[in-house]
């Protein structure tokens, strides 16, 4: 099913008011353990992110010096 591109941005505006609001009213109702909690997992996963992608990038400059030599 398509949805018209005018409902479907006004459905992305709606989304985006109300998910900014999701994160300050959910910090609101934590205790300060369960923000930390939660930033420490968002670190770890943003870090684990970064090496991901680090890695995936020395792999192909390692492939690409690899088919130079041959």
């Amino acid at each position: 099913m398509k949805i018209p591109a005018e409902i479907r941005a006004a459905m992305a505006e709606i989304a985006r008011k109300f998910g900014r609001q999701g994160g300050k009213t959910a910090a609101k109702n934590m205790t300060p353990e369960e923000r930390t909690a939660r930033a420490k997992k968002a670190a770890t996963v943003a870090a684990e992110r970064r090496t991901a992608k680090r890695l995936a990038a020395e792999g192909l400059k390692r492939d690409r010096k690899a088919t130079k030599h041959k």
